[in-house]
Parts: C-alpha cells; structure tokens; sequence
C-alpha cells in the first residue's frame, strides 16, 4: 500500500516521503486528521505538506527580494506610473515583464503587490500577477523540455496565458478599486496617486474634501534606510510565508483525499478531461516551475485541452495561492478571480480539444 501511496505523488514529493517518515513534526498533522489513518498516510500527507513548502519558499524569498530592491532603487515609484493603462496595452505590458523575473506564481505575488502599492496602472499589475508565472524563462525551459514533441503546446501555453492575464484584469477592472483591493494596499496605493485623481479625504490625510482643478505632482518619498527597509521586507515575508503555510497545508489535507486516480479516470472524455485536470491543478497546488513534468507522467491519458487548461490553471489559481492571494484582493476579487479563470481556461481547453482530436 505504501508503495501505491508513493507511487501516486510528482517526484519531488516521492522523494521527500523516505525523509518525512523520519521528521519529528509528521505527527502534528495528526491533530487535524482522523485517527484511523495509519502512519503511512500520516507520512505521506507530511511529505506533500513539506514538498510544495520547499518548492514555493525560495521563490516567494526571491519575490520579496525583488519587491525590496524596487522600493530602495524607486522610493516614488515614478517608473511604475509610466507603465501604459489601456484595457490590451497595460496587461500585456505588465506580462511583458514576466520575462525578465525567474520566480514561479509565490513569487509574483510581493513584486505584483509593489507594483500595486507603486502607483502602477492596476490593468499592467494584473498581467503582470497572472501571465508572469507561466512567461518567465525558467517555466519556458521547463515546458519545452519536458514536451518537445508537442510543439503546439510551447506555443499555445505561453499565449493562453497572455489571453488569461488581460481577460482577468479586463473583468476586475470592472470593480472598483476600493471593492477589489484590500485596505492597507489601497492606502498605500493612493498615497502615490495625484490629487487631481485622488482627494484628501480618499488618502485619510490633510484636509477634508477632495481637491478640485490643479493637478498636483504625487508625494515624494525619501528613500528607505537600510534598517527599514529590512525591517518592512521581513514583515512582508512572514505575513506572505505565513498564508503560504495555511494555503500548502489545506492543500495536503485535499490531496489526502481525494486520490488523483479518480480523476484521471475522465481523462478521456473532452469536456470533463478539463474540469477533472483544472480540479487537480487546484488540488495538487505544484509550482508552475516543474508543473510540466508532473504533467508529462499522466500527459498519455488525457486530452490535449485538459493537459493546456492543468499548466494554465495552477500558475493562476490553487490552494496553495489563495492565502497569498487574499492579501491582494478582497473576497469579491478573489471570487471573481477565481470564476474568470475558470471560465477562460476552459474555453481555452474546450478550443484545443475541437483543433487537436
């Protein structure tokens, strides 16, 4: 049994199993599952619980990091104002930076945040947050490595995430900033915001009221001392690195069970290939980094719909992000997020499905 259980993880994780059998922690997780699981299953779930935190820390650490260095290097964030605003423009520009940022999704999430709290156009944030996990160079090799036979996907992932990307901030940017983002952002986004867009009153400092007509430049910020700036970066890594925990652990906990034999079993049906394979993408929460390897294992049982919409789904939405996420975005937002997503990738799935079978 214990060798079927192994068999049934992505290889990072198979390999953590001989390590967490021996790890004094394993048996903290007992407090949150029932007591006739046996200790194979105890150690099973704490080796997935360890994997996807290994595999997500570095790159979160890398995200901040990055985050860091554009609040030293760019205090007033002028250069983050400048991004375009169009509804197309502004996505595929923030999308345009993925390239130049090896992090996976974990990581995007506190550069996304400083774009956010920068000033940045909210549309070129957004691509930026759901294309840059799939277009970095690192996913790219990955992709490409791990089906090189399959030239329609190296084309069809990178944009069907572009698509995504503007789809999702074309919808968000339907809501109002103030019902999308949560509190303590928006503040800190306003506060680099001109007057003439956003009032006094709106920025809870100065006088009451919004000014009127002139146009007055956004306030200048000193830059950081060294003492602060890591100060503020190790509080934003442990409030990140603290959802990231909740969010791997409730991942574990579904991973436990809900065996990932149950739905490949609709792998080759065309419609429910791609709701089973979005399903696991949410469930299995692995790193858009090494995602396409764990695909290659099962790639020969499903569609090719389902097999785009599992690498199109986990880099934007799973269990494991929804914690970092909802640092971000208000319930409503999320909702939304996570709605549109699906949607759209389906779609794209169903379309792949129509031109490959």
């Amino acid at each position: 049994m214990a060798a079927l259980m192994l068999a049934a993880l992505p290889i990072p994780l198979a390999l953590a199993l001989p390590l967490a059998q021996s790890l004094p922690l394993a048996p903290s997780l007992a407090l949150l599952l029932p007591a006739e699981l046996d200790a194979t299953r105890l150690a099973t779930g704490w080796a997935i619980f360890q994997g996807l935190l290994i595999e997500a820390l570095p790159f979160l650490l890398l995200g901040v990091v990055i985050a860091a260095a554009a609040r030293w290097l760019a205090p007033d964030g002028r250069w983050l104002r400048r991004l375009p605003s169009g509804p197309l423009l502004g996505p595929l520009s923030g999308a345009a930076l993925g390239f130049a940022l090896p992090a996976c999704e974990c990581g995007n999430v506190p550069v996304a945040r400083r774009l956010l709290a920068g000033g940045a156009p909210l549309g070129a944030a957004l691509g930026f947050l759901f294309a840059a996990p799939v277009l970095n160079p690192i996913v790219l090799a990955s992709t490409a490595a791990a089906f090189p036979d399959k030239p329609w996907l190296l084309l069809c992932r990178p944009l069907g995430a572009v698509v995504v990307a503007v789809g999702l901030a074309l919808l968000l940017a339907l809501l109002p900033e103030r019902d999308l983002l949560q509190s303590d952002l928006l503040e800190e986004r306003w506060l680099r915001q001109p007057l003439s867009a956003v009032g006094l009153l709106e920025r809870r400092s100065g006088l009451v009221g919004a000014m009127p007509e002139p146009v007055l430049p956004p306030a200048t910020l000193a830059r950081p001392s060294l003492e602060e700036l890591l100060r503020h970066t190790s509080r934003e890594f442990l409030s990140l690195a603290l959802m990231l925990v909740l969010g791997c652990l409730v991942a574990t906990l579904v991973q436990l069970w809900v065996p990932r034999s149950w739905l490949l079993a609709v792998g080759g049906a065309p419609t429910l290939s791609i709701l089973a394979l979005m399903l696991l993408a949410l469930v299995v929460s692995v790193c858009s980094s090494v995602d396409a390897f764990l695909a290659l294992s099962f790639a020969a049982q499903i569609t090719p719909g389902a097999l785009l919409a599992f690498l199109l789904l986990g880099p934007v939405i799973d269990l494991k992000l929804l914690g970092l996420l909802s640092l971000l975005f208000r319930p409503r937002g999320l909702l939304l997020t996570t709605g549109g997503t699906a949607l759209l990738v389906l779609l794209i799935g169903q379309w792949i499905n129509l031109w490959q079978l």
